[in-house]
């Protein structure tokens, strides 16, 4: 089964012709009673992705019975990433969730901007 995910929300960047970044992360927290922040704090996330410099979209997903949540978001490519992980908004939630839960991600590279195989893609990961 795959995991729940919202809609497709554009970044800034659009038309992209060529290959993109695709970064998947995943949360595992370790308490329901952090669930309602580390909701807020992607919304809040999401709510600012249209002004993040080289962000082309993003998915964010949950899996409730696995207490899983993360992101897939699409990118022009390194440097747009790393500038987003040194948002000080970003910085800050990763700090407050950093010993709530274990953390891991993945990137690759994707030869065009196809949204169903890139989900596909992140959702094998997620597996």
């Amino acid at each position: 089964m795959s995991p729940l995910r919202s809609g497709w929300r554009a970044g800034p960047v659009s038309g992209v012709d060529g290959p993109v970044l695709v970064s998947v992360t995943a949360f595992t927290y370790r308490h329901l009673r952090d669930l309602p922040g580390i909701t807020l704090a992607a919304i809040r996330l999401r709510r600012e992705w249209p002004e993040l410099d080289g962000a082309v979209g993003l998915w964010l997903w949950a899996e409730p019975s696995s207490r899983r949540v993360g992101s897939v978001s699409v990118w022009t490519g390194e440097t747009a990433l790393r500038g987003f992980v040194g948002v000080p908004l970003h910085v800050g939630i990763m700090r407050r969730y950093r010993d709530r839960g274990e953390v891991s991600a993945s990137t690759w590279w994707s030869g065009e901007l196809d949204q169903p195989e890139i989900w596909r893609a992140a959702v094998r990961w997620l597996r």
